[in-house]
């Protein structure tokens, strides 16, 4: 049966293939998607198609592709392998997608998740031409159920001068109810202040809404969001872990955060999986979520009874996750909300609630600055996605790693980091499977000293000590944060010259 059932729209059904005549070489379009769900399932590869026609006529065909975070092969994947995209903003992990950013094929914008939406309506990117959303279902007075992510598609319905919807039967119709969607922001100078005190308040409503007029297309699909592929942690996952978690009760037992902790944020990946384990095996309970994205550790926690409740943005579950989630989706009504990434990240809401965050990094030098995007200085990873509102506003946030990769050719501790995401002044605690590092309150030097003994793996720590020891002898007037110029990034280079640190 068709979920289509608002009259105006269901007359507006067709193929995938004939939706895309709507897109426009050079447009630039909004699709929804982040890490995995809610992406569109037809149109990315119609679309590709279409740029490989145009290709092999010896057009060009590209556009400019914005959307909530990463998407999945069918999205970012099929059409990077197309060569359909010119920019790409605000967040990237396709492979395929990822090569030619770094050859230079496509300009990516890395901007903070927070930052997206509101920049895009501010018209820093320039016009979004056509919105690609898929949504659960489409009631009879026209209202968008949403789905598996929220992102930015609220902004992008909103913005867009067309509209092209996915109405995917996969998504469980159940999601009704699932979504609080806010509709008050405003540019300045008429914005008011954001009224949400608790992670579950809710302060909109359960759908996004959308101008008909500007619906030019509604496709019908029946598809499952790709999920997430996670390993089972690792003992240096674990080691991280139990560092983190010694640190919160270290936290609690110093009357800095109540038992059942402050309101967490974590990141995606193996790591974050880890540390979500270590609690769902603790002794904290009733503990509550606001975060960006969902992942099976969270679930995992709600299914114990370990967490109480989680805010989210967006899904990001393994196919197991997804199974477990849509065979109890009943149960999890109320206990998970959705809402758009402007909310889900915005500062203002992350420094009221006291939020614990917890990210991974690729490397931190000796002094706490974190590079969390690039690797060897030049070459970007994924981008920055939401580490940075969380970061910034968390009442104390993790950065975790472990301490070497390649097989221990590189460290993960630097003298000075090739990129920077997070400055020393917005780091609070630095966690390998060597040891903690509380930097809250300390001068540089010392910084410097509690990250090599903690953190740094043993292989790496008689060089770290040596750097800081020169640096601090070569000028006696600039000791605050002392720095060898012409060898702050030789260890870098020495790994692109040699395969090894």
């Amino acid at each position: 049966m068709s979920r289509v059932t608002c009259p105006v729209l269901s007359s507006r059904v067709m193929s995938a293939e004939e939706a895309v005549a709507f897109i426009r070489p050079g447009d630039n379009v909004g699709m929804s998607g982040f890490t995995g769900a809610g992406y569109p399932k037809a149109v990315p590869s119609a679309l590709a198609a279409r740029a490989q026609a145009a290709h092999a006529a010896g057009e060009d065909f590209r556009i400019g592709l914005w959307t909530g975070a990463s998407t999945a092969p069918q999205a970012d994947g099929v059409l990077a392998e197309a060569h359909a995209i010119s920019t790409r903003l605000p967040y990237n992990s396709d492979p395929s997608l990822r090569q030619q950013i770094n050859a230079g094929e496509v300009d990516y914008v890395d901007a903070h998740l927070s930052h997206s939406a509101q920049q895009m309506w501010f018209g820093f990117y320039g016009p979004l031409d056509v919105a690609v959303i898929e949504v659960t279902a489409v009631l009879p007075e026209g209202l968008l159920v949403p789905g598996s992510s929220v992102g930015n598609n609220k902004t992008w319905l909103d913005q867009a001068d067309k509209v092209i919807l996915e109405v995917n039967r996969w998504q469980p119709r159940e999601f009704e109810g699932f979504h609080d969607i806010y509709r008050g922001t405003a540019l300045p100078p008429h914005r008011r202040p954001l009224v949400l005190t608790e992670p579950m308040q809710r302060i909109g409503e359960p759908y996004l809404y959308v101008d008909p007029a500007k619906v030019v297309a509604v496709i019908e699909t029946d598809e499952p969001d790709v999920g997430a592929a996670f390993s089972a942690p690792d003992e240096v996952s674990r080691a991280i872990a139990r560092h983190a978690l010694d640190f919160l009760r270290g936290e609690v037992g110093a009357g800095r955060m109540p038992p059942e902790l402050l309101p967490l944020q974590s990141g995606v990946g193996n790591v974050a999986n880890a540390v979500l384990q270590g609690l769902d095996e603790s002794e904290f309970t009733s503990l509550v979520a606001y975060t960006e994205v969902l992942q099976d550790g969270m679930l995992n926690l709600l299914d114990s009874g370990t967490m109480r409740a989680a805010s989210t943005a967006s899904f990001g579950l393994s196919r197991e996750g997804m199974t477990r989630f849509r065979e109890n989706i009943n149960g999890y009504k109320g206990r998970i909300l959705l809402r758009s990434e402007e909310i889900s990240n915005h500062p203002e809401i992350v420094r009221r609630l006291g939020i614990i965050a917890m990210n991974g990094m690729i490397e931190a030098d000796i002094y706490g600055n974190v590079n969390s995007t690039h690797v060897m200085g030049s070459a970007v990873m994924n981008g920055i996605g939401g580490s940075g509102d969380f970061a910034r506003n968390a009442y104390l946030n993790f950065f975790l790693t472990p301490s070497t990769a390649k097989n221990g050719a590189i460290s993960a501790i630097v003298p000075m980091v090739s990129h920077v995401d997070h400055t020393e002044h917005d780091v609070h605690v630095i966690v390998t499977e060597q040891g903690l590092a509380d930097l809250r309150g300390l001068s540089p030097r010392a910084r410097a000293e509690r990250i090599i003994d903690n953190c740094a793996h043993p292989d790496f720590r008689p060089q770290l000590r040596d750097y800081l020891e020169r640096a601090l002898a070569a000028r006696p007037t600039a000791r605050h944060t002392p720095h060898l110029l012409d060898e702050a990034l030789s260890w870098h280079q020495r790994y692109l010259d040699t395969g090894r640190m």
